[in-house]
Order: structure tokens, then C-alpha cells, then sequence
């Protein structure tokens, strides 16, 4: 539900292009097909003629079926395709949007959609056709593996989506017979995935719709209110905004230079958006209204920016070349902000004519503009961002997972920087080094250890800025760091350190399951038969215990012991079984070997942790052990084996709820790193105070990973403070205690257990 532009509505002669039209065409106009047929003048009639004949087919395959307006179906199709029509898109996409729910509503089979229409637009109806709910266990699951299904088909054919813009806009500009939770759902859902599509294609005028009509469904009474204050804002500024264009219109008549003025007026969602994230106040939103200038080549961009800078004072740090840099989605401009004459800044955007048809219709615009560029334009246009589709399908199969990739990639603004050889990268506000390095390459991204930006070091989690030089340091054994994911923000990037992440930890829990299935087994008196596939007997002895353990291959048999899903101890008597029955029998050293005194926990073997386990090992944060502790091992079952102290009263309860997921572990007599120790002090409030507690803790040759104090700690004389500290073992953790209870400052210090 967009504004009438105040220009057009106030200014004689200024023509404005505010945004989304006021309200849908009418119904008798966008049902009708004679409608629809007249806004096809640019085909060829034998493709109106094949249109026609989609149109028949769609009208009886809908038959009988009516929207909750009490409409016949068929109108939504007929309005869909309307829509697409003005974009000018080819016969295959118009009749792609008159069918393009008869596969979903109709039964219709692609097949037969093929046989009648030819396979290129079967494809574009498959494209578009959500997948069957019954193959699902929640809503949730089945949307995100249809926007899969469609976001991939779009990847393949931008038409895809564009049909399903028109689809979603039309369904949105009628969405007020629906009930009141099914608007909000789908206008949420419109926000969040199909309006950034829009935007990140270019389709601005899609894009603002969409927004505006998602905010009035989701906030209706926030909508009124701002539609109120900007009717009534817009007639206190008649007189600036006279005064301006009578002043501009001046200065270009005297520069000789011919221009097309247009008022612009932001949406009202624009300024919710604004207010909302800065906390201000309508009165304090100042750039509610700007102007646009539409020139005849790019030359006359640059000429009247001077004219515009040479009549009033431009703002510093508020101009923006968008033509030597475009923005991802294709956008072109000039923009700078200048001071009225009454103080109040005004944007203005300089563009030509064929800029500004990119600017609101973005992708559709190759369409039609065919006789200046191919279509195949279109294609091209954010082909960078569409390829990233397919790059983060190949390493993320989840449905969910893949979207929310996607929905990471949906930005609305972007960083322009630079590689040290001067080529330009777009990437998503707040991107940092390690974004750019899998922008370059997915090997740059995985061996990246160290940053560049403007020949100074920085760490890897700084945000860059337009305009930065970046290089990035790479080291051949180097790997992802699972910390990564707290900050990089492209989807790339994420789906290829996840990627990366779960090979890893399906080899560490491979190694893992290997271990214990070994010291498992030696706990029988047995040693494990090799794993070498050349071994012929051994390796049909190894798939005949995959065969039963119900896994089709013994490294995946290994990785589920790993993770815990299968227990080591019973895998191994089965195998002990097996040998035991080929003529093997129990070494009494291997027996030795393999016996451990503990408590209640079953006999398979104990695995030594020295700090090098990765992803497959983890050390409780309920208890934090560290070497020197008694510690025991928890199988969770897919989680790995989690590490908890003895005394730790969560692993006591987890023991008596199942003890057999329980295994002996022991500490390796060589560690590979520190462990962290949670400790409290408690300390006099005081001047200085922290860094006396900071050089105690490193006198005593320890790390503080975290600090956390309460909020009201400034205002007591005393105050309780938790530190993570990095030791050895709890010889080091004694010392560091030591130390710090000599402290002036500090009165007792302790070391936190759950």
C-alpha cells in the first residue's frame, strides 16, 4: 500500500515514482483474459495463440475452485500473468504463470504438461510448484524444502522467480479476505524471504510493495498512524519542497542542461524501519522526501551533480557513486545529500533514463530493453549470488539449513572493497576477512590464518568498509575454525566452514570409534583385525559386523560408535564372537592390558584424552575438568563423548538415568594445550583493582579466556567476579589460586564447581 507522491499530488509538473501503486487493479480489469491478451501486444499472434491455449487449460483445470474473496480461481492466474506481462516476458513465462498452480491445486502431472506445452515450460511450472506436505513432518520443514526447490530452479532460470514475485505481489494486494494469523504469517514470510529476493534482484518497485503491504497486515495500527503523520508532515513542507524544485528547475535552465525531475517520498515502512532501528521520533526523520534526476546520458549524471552541489551546499561524507561502482543487484546512481534552504538535508539521485528502468524493475528490465541487450542479461545480473545457490546446495542438505544460509545472503546493503590486484568485491554489510577469502575462493577460505586491510594486520573478525584493500594470509595446514561461525556473514562462507566442520568431525569420530571399539575388544583378550581393504578375510569380517550393527559401510559402524550412538562394548563381543568362532582365542597380556578398576562403569577400554580430540570430544562447561581431576565419559547419543569431573553432580544424574552409555576415561601423560577452569574472587572494589588481578594471573604463567562481574558491582565495596582461567592441570590451577590469594585486592578466590 504505497503513497501518492507528494510531488505529483502538490507540484505541477514534477512526476513521481514514490513507489507501489495505491491500490490493485480492478478486479473486472485483472480477471479478464481480453485484458490480459491486449498487454501482449509485443508477442508475436502465434505465441498469443499458445498462451491462449494455457489459458484454456488452466481455466478448466481450476474449474469449480474459488478464492476466499468468493472470485472464480482462475483470476488470480489471469492477474499473475498480467503482472509478468508488463515485464514483457516470453511466451513460455506468461504461460508458466497462468498454469502455475495446476500442478499444486489441480493434479495436473508435469509429464502432461510436457506433452501439451513443451518441456522448457513444464520446467518453469515444476519450478514453481511447492513439494508434497505429506513427505513432512512439520509446515516448517516442507517451506523450507519448497523455497529450496523454487530457489534452486531459480538459480537455473530467473523466470522462476519472477513469475512467483507476481504470484506473491498479487496475492498480497488481496490478502484481506483471508483471517487475521493467516495475513501475519504470510506477510512475515513475505518480509523476510520474498521481498530481499526482489530487492537483492533489483526489483525495487516489487521490493517496496512488498514491504509496505507486509507492514500493514503485520502492524496495522502502526501503519495508520505513519500514513496520518506523513499526509499531514507533507502539507507543512508544500512550501520547501515548491521552493526547491522552482529553484532547481532554475539552475538546470541556466546550465542548458535538459533534466526530468521526480519527487520521491519514503515508503512508510522505510520510516517505521528507520525510527525503529535509530530510536527516533517522526519528527526526527528529516529525509522523508528527495528528488530524482533523470538525464539523457551518463556525462549529464556527472554535469548536473555539479550544477545541484553549485546551487546548494552538499552534506560531507553523504555522496555515493553507484555508476563506477554498481551495487550487486545492478543499481546505477549518483546520490548526494544537500542542505535546503531552511537546513533540512535533501537527497537527490542522478541517473539516465536506462539506469532508472534498472533501478525499479531490476532483472525484468533486460526484458524490456531487448532491442538495446540480450535477455540473457538477466541471466548475468546478480549470476554471482544465484551460482552461491548452488554452491551452498552441494555442501548443506538440510532444507532448514540451507535457507537460513540463504536468508544470510538476502542483504540489503552491501561493502564495496578491493583485492590488492584493484578488483572490486560486494559483499554484505559487517563481512569480514574470512567472508572475502571464500568470496575468492573456497580453499583461500579454508587455509586462511591471518588479514591484511590497507597493509595493517587485523584480526580475522573485523568488520570491513567500503573502500578497504584486503589480503589475506594463508597457511597449507591450516583449517576452519569453528569460531568463524560467531561472525562471518555471508551464506558462503557459512555453509562452507559447516561444510568443512561436519567432514572433519565425522573423521575425528571415525578415529575415535576406532579407539574405543580397539581398547573395547582388547578388554575381551582380542586385537582388532585390520582395517586394510586388501586384507580380503578381515574386510569381509568387517562388512559382515556393518551387516549387523545395521550400517552399510564399517567407517560409518566406526563414526556412530564415535558419536555414541552405538556402544563399543557390545560391538566388540560381537566380534569377539566372530573371531572366538574362526579359531581365535583371548592373549592373557592383551587381557591385562584391557582390565581398569573403576566404579559400575561397563568394561570396554579406557581412552586417554590429551586436548587433541577435536569436535568428537567435549569437555563439559557444567563442571570444567582439567587434567589431574577424576575424570568420566558420556556417549550422548550423536553428541560425541562429553567429559564431566567425577563430582559433578549433572553427570551423576546422567549416570543413573543411563549408566550404559557411560565409559572410563583417563587423562594422557602428554597434553597437547590448556584447559580452562572456572574460578571466583572475591575482591575489594578499588581503583586499579583489575589489572592487579590480571598480573597476578600472569605472574603465575596462566591465561583470563573471560571475565564476568555483576551490574551492580560498581556501587558495593566489594565484589564478586567469575574468571576463566587457561592452566596446565590442577597443580597450575593451585598455583594460580596461590598467587592470586596474595593478591591486596583479593579476599578469597575459589575455584566454581557445579
Amino acid at each position: 500500500m504505497g503513497l501518492r507522491s507528494f510531488a505529483t499530488a502538490h507540484i505541477p509538473g514534477l512526476t513521481g515514482l514514490a513507489g507501489p501503486k495505491a491500490a490493485p487493479a480492478p478486479a473486472s480489469e485483472a480477471s479478464s483474459f481480453d485484458a490480459l491478451v491486449a498487454r501482449l501486444h509485443y508477442l508475436p499472434k502465434a505465441d498469443v495463440k499458445r498462451i491462449r491455449e494455457a489459458y484454456k487449460f488452466a481455466d478448466e483445470a481450476h474449474l469449480g475452485q474459488f478464492r476466499a474473496s468468493g472470485e472464480p480461481y482462475i483470476t488470480h492466474p489471469i492477474a499473475v500473468a498480467g503482472l509478468c506481462a508488463d515485464w514483457r516476458l516470453d511466451a513460455q513465462a506468461i504461460m508458466a504463470a497462468l498454469m502455475h498452480d495446476a500442478m499444486e491445486d489441480c493434479g495436473v502431472t508435469k509429464t502432461e504438461l510436457i506433452e501439451r506445452f513443451e518441456a522448457p515450460t513444464a520446467e518453469l511450472v515444476d519450478g514453481l510448484t511447492k513439494l508434497d506436505k505429506l513427505q513432512f513432518s512439520t509446515r516448517e520443514e516442507s517451506q523450507a524444502e519448497s523455497f529450496r526447490k523454487m530457489l534452486l530452479a531459480m538459480a537455473r532460470d530467473v523466470r522462476v522467480i519472477l513469475i512467483k514475485l507476481a504470484d506473491r505481489l498479487h496475492n498480497m494486494r488481496t490478502m484481506q479476505h483471508m483471517a487475521f494469523d493467516k495475513r501475519r504469517r504470510i506477510a512475515r514470510e513475505t518480509l523476510d524471504i520474498y521481498a530481499p529476493i526482489a530487492h537483492r534482484l533489483g526489483l525495487n518497485e516489487i521490493y517496496r510493495e512488498l514491504q509496505e503491504l507486509s507492514f500493514q497486515y503485520i502492524h496495522p495500527w502502526r501503519h495508520a498512524a505513519l500514513a496520518k503523520a506523513v499526509t499531514k508532515a507533507r502539507g507543512h513542507r508544500r512550501d520547501l519542497v515548491t521552493r526547491i524544485e522552482r529553484d532547481v528547475q532554475k539552475a538546470f535552465a541556466e546550465a542548458n542542461l535538459r533534466v526530468e525531475i521526480q519527487g520521491r517520498e519514503k515508503t512508510l515502512f522505510s520510516i517505521y524501519k528507520k525510527m525503529s532501528e535509530k530510536h527516533l521520533s517522526f519528527a526526527q526523520v528529516s529525509d522523508i522526501f528527495g528528488f530524482r534526476v533523470i538525464v539523457q546520458d551518463l556525462p549529464q549524471c556527472y554535469w548536473s551533480l555539479g550544477v545541484l552541489h553549485q546551487l546548494y551546499k552538499p552534506q560531507p561524507g553523504r555522496f555515493k557513486d553507484y555508476i563506477a561502482i554498481p551495487k550487486p543487484n545492478g543499481y546505477q546512481s549518483l546520490h548526494t545529500t544537500l542542505v535546503s534552504p531552511l537546513g533540512t538535508p535533501v537527497e537527490f539521485q542522478m541517473r539516465t533514463e536506462a539506469m532508472h528502468m534498472v533501478a525499479e524493475k531490476g532483472v525484468a528490465a533486460h526484458w524490456l530493453y531487448k532491442s538495446k541487450g540480450d535477455a540473457k542479461a538477466a541471466q548475468q545480473l546478480g549470476s554471482r549470488w544465484l551460482q552461491s545457490l548452488l554452491d551452498i546446495q552441494d555442501e548443506t542438505r538440510d532444507a532448514t539449513e540451507f535457507l537460513e544460509h540463504v536468508k544470510i545472503d538476502l542483504f540489503p546493503d552491501a561493502v564495496y572493497v578491493f583485492t590488492p590486484k584493484s578488483k572490486i568485491m560486494a559483499l554484505p554489510k559487517g563481512a569480514t576477512p574470512v567472508d572475502f577469502a571464500y568470496a575468492i575462493h573456497s580453499d583461500v577460505g579454508d587455509h586462511c590464518v591471518a588479514a591484511k586491510v590497507n597493509g595493517e594486520a587485523v584480526p580475522l573478525r573485523t568488520e570491513l568498509r567500503s573502500g578497504d584493500v584486503i589480503e589475506v594470509v594463508t597457511a597449507a595446514g591450516a583449517r576452519p575454525n569453528p569460531a568463524w561461525l560467531s561472525f562471518v556473514r555471508t551464506g558462503r562462507a557459512r555453509s562452507k566452514i559447516r561444510h568443512f566442520l561436519k567432514n572433519l568431525e565425522q573423521e575425528e569420530s571415525r578415529e575415535l570409534g576406532h579407539k574405543m571399539l580397539a581398547q573395547a575388544l582388547r578388554a575381551e583378550g582380542l586385537a582388532l583385525p585390520s582395517l586394510n581393504e586388501e586384507d580380503a578375510p578381515a574386510a569381509a569380517l568387517w562388512q559382515d559386523l556393518a551387516r549387523w550393527a545395521g550400517n552399510r559401510h564399517v567407517d560409518e559402524l566406526l563414526v556412530e560408535i564415535g558419536l555414541g550412538r552405538k556402544i563399543a562394548s557390545i560391538v566388540a563381543k560381537k566380534l569377539a564372537r566372530t573371531l572366538s568362532e574362526q579359531g581365535q582365542r583371548p592373549d592373557a597380556v592383551l587381557l591385562t592390558m584391557g582390565r581398569f578398576a573403576t566404579d559400575d562403569a561397563p568394561s570396554q577400554g579406557q581412552v586417554l584424552i590429551d586436548g587433541s580430540e577435536g569436535a568428537s570430544v567435549r569437555l563439559a562447561t557444567c563442571c570444567r575438568p582439567i587434567p589431574g581431576d577424576d575424570i568420566k565419559g558420556y556417549l550422548g547419543r550423536g553428541e560425541g563423548l562429553v567429559i564431566h569431573t567425577g563430582e559433578c553432580a549433572v553427570g551423576r544424574r546422567l549416570f543413573q538415568r543411563d549408566s550404559e552409555h557411560w565409559i572410563a576415561v583417563g587423562w594422557a601423560e602428554e597434553l597437547s594445550r590448556s584447559f580452562e577452569a572456572e574460578v571466583g574472587v572475591l575482591m575489594r572494589n578499588g581503583k586499579g583493582v583489575l589489572a592487579q588481578i590480571a598480573t597476578a594471573v600472569s605472574s603465575a604463567e596462566a591465561d583470563i579466556t573471560h571475565i564476568a562481574m555483576s551490574d551492580d558491582s560498581a556501587q558495593r565495596e566489594t565484589a564478586e567476579m567469575t574468571l576463566l582461567l587457561a592452566v596446565r592441570d590442577r597443580l597450575h590451577l593451585a598455583d594460580t589460586l596461590r598467587t592470586l590469594k596474595r593478591s591486596a585486592a583479593v579476599m578469597r578466590v575459589w575455584r566454581v564447581k557445579p
